[in-house]
C-alpha cells in the first residue's frame, strides 16, 4: 500500500531517451555548422544527429503510445499534454511570425536596401512571380478540402464510427502528399532560386518551412491511421489524434495567410512566370 498510487498524476520511469535525444540533437547542430563552413566530416557527424533524432522520436512516442494504452493518460494527465501542444503550437506561431515580419520589412521599406533590391519589391532581379492564381490557389484548396476531411475524421472518432475515421484519415493523408508533390513541382519551375535576394531568399524560408510542417502533418496522420488499424482510440480518450488534427489545422491556417500575403500580395504587380 506504501507504494499505491493516490493522485491522478502519472509518474514516469526513468529513461534514457531524453538523454539521447539531447546528445543527438547537439551532434546535428555541429554537423550543421560543419556544413555551412564546409569543413571535412560534416556529412558524418550530421547523418549521426539525424540517426539518433529519429530513433529518438520513434523510441519515446512509442513509449508514450504505450503509455495511453496502459491507461496512464488520466483526465488529469491529458489536460497537461493539451496545453503542451497549445504551447508547442504557439511557439510554431512565432517561428512564422518571424518569417512575416521579415517579409513585410522587405516589401514595404525596399529603399532600405537600395543598392541590393533596386528600391523596389518584388526586386529589379525577379523578372517573374509564380501566378498565386495558378498552382498556389490549387494548393490552397487542397489544404481547405483536407481540413474538412481531418474534422469529418475526428467526429467520425468521437461519434464512434471507424469506418469514417480511417476514410477521413486516408483522404487527409492523400491530400497533404498531393500538396507536398505540386509544391515541389512548383519549386522545380519556379523562374528564380534561392538566394541572391530578399524576395526569393524569403519566399523559399517561409513556404519552404510551411511545406516541411506539411510532411511532419502527414506522418503525424500516418501515425495515427496506423494506430487506428491496430485498434486504438477511443471517443473518450483520443489524445494523439486530436493533437495531430490540431497540428493540420495550425499548417492549414499558416498557409492562407502565405497565400495572401506571399503569393497574391507579394508579387503583386509584377510579371507572371
Amino acid at each position: 500500500m506504501a507504494g499505491h498510487a493516490n493522485h491522478d498524476y502519472h509518474i514516469l520511469p526513468p529513461d534514457i531517451w531524453p538523454l539521447i535525444g539531447s546528445i543527438s540533437a547537439l551532434t546535428f547542430t555541429s554537423g550543421m555548422v560543419l556544413y555551412m563552413h564546409e569543413l571535412a566530416s560534416w556529412q558524418i557527424v550530421l547523418g549521426l544527429g539525424i540517426a539518433g533524432l529519429i530513433a529518438t522520436f520513434f523510441s519515446w512516442f512509442s513509449n508514450i503510445v504505450r503509455e495511453a494504452e496502459a491507461g496512464d493518460h488520466t483526465p488529469v494527465v491529458q489536460l497537461h499534454l493539451r496545453y503542451g501542444m497549445i504551447l508547442f503550437i504557439a511557439s510554431e506561431v512565432m517561428f512564422f511570425v518571424g518569417w512575416f515580419w521579415s517579409w513585410f520589412d522587405f516589401s514595404l521599406f525596399p529603399s532600405a536596401l537600395s543598392d541590393v533590391v533596386g528600391g523596389q519589391f518584388p526586386p529589379v532581379a525577379i523578372e517573374a512571380v509564380l501566378d498565386p492564381f495558378a498552382l498556389p490557389l490549387l494548393n490552397t484548396l487542397i489544404l481547405l478540402c483536407s481540413g474538412t476531411t481531418v474534422t469529418w475524421a475526428h467526429h467520425s472518432l468521437i461519434h464512434g464510427d471507424r469506418e469514417g475515421l480511417k476514410k477521413g484519415l486516408w483522404l487527409t493523408i492523400l491530400l497533404g502528399a498531393l500538396f507536398t508533390c505540386i509544391q515541389a513541382y512548383e519549386y522545380a519551375h519556379a523562374p528564380f532560386g534561392f538566394g541572391g535576394n530578399t524576395y526569393s531568399s524569403a519566399f523559399y524560408m517561409a513556404t519552404g518551412f510551411h511545406g516541411f510542417h506539411v510532411l511532419v502533418g502527414t506522418i503525424f496522420l500516418i501515425v495515427c491511421l496506423f494506430r487506428v488499424y491496430k485498434g486504438h482510440f477511443t471517443p473518450r480518450q483520443h489524445f494523439g489524434f486530436e493533437a495531430a488534427a490540431w497540428y493540420w489545422h495550425f499548417v492549414d491556417v499558416v498557409w492562407l495567410f502565405l497565400f495572401v500575403v506571399v503569393y497574391v500580395w507579394g508579387g503583386w504587380g509584377a510579371a507572371i512566370h
